[in-house]
């Protein structure tokens, strides 16, 4: 989940991890972009349009409908005690980011200060690329389990790549 991203490749890059993940990309208005926007495009390439995306007019209005436990719930942000190696493994789960530039807005991390996890990194920066952060923790979800590489089996069959 992208909490009022600005930066459209960002958006089409977390999109396509999205569907090659298998999982589903919760955005929170306001956007800083069209979603229609060439960048989120190019960024997503023809892959685009099979992202399953789902758009929420605010934080409030996806928790109504999707009703996470607390524990399904995982907060990024730089300022959290808590390495993202310590997330625990959930059947569900909600990996939730914030904008490029100001991260969650400080009234979802005071709500859900129990959740909150960072992603290590030195202090020469202060934060990674948003999409390169998403994978990082996304794919950590998925660790222990079994991720198809298709690619390979449809390469040997000679499909495309």
């Amino acid at each position: 989940m992208l909490v009022h991203p600005e930066i459209p490749w960002n958006t089409g890059c977390v999109g396509r991890t999205c569907l090659g993940t298998g999982a589903v990309l919760h955005l929170v208005e306001p956007l800083g972009f069209s979603l229609g926007a060439k960048e989120v495009k190019r960024a997503g390439l023809d892959y685009w349009p099979r992202v399953d995306v789902r758009v929420w007019p605010d934080f409030g209005a996806f928790l109504e409908a999707m009703k996470p436990e607390a524990e399904e719930l995982f907060f990024f942000t730089k300022t959290a005690s808590r390495s993202f190696r310590e997330m625990g493994c959930a059947g569900r789960m909600f990996l939730v980011f914030g904008s490029e530039s100001k991260g969650l807005p400080p009234e979802i991390l005071q709500r859900f200060s129990g959740g909150r996890f960072h992603i290590p990194i030195y202090s020469h920066i202060r934060s990674l690329n948003l999409s390169t952060a998403v994978g990082i923790a996304l794919f950590e979800t998925l660790r222990e389990g079994d991720v198809s590489h298709g690619w390979s089996e449809e390469r040997a069959a000679g499909g495309a790549p």
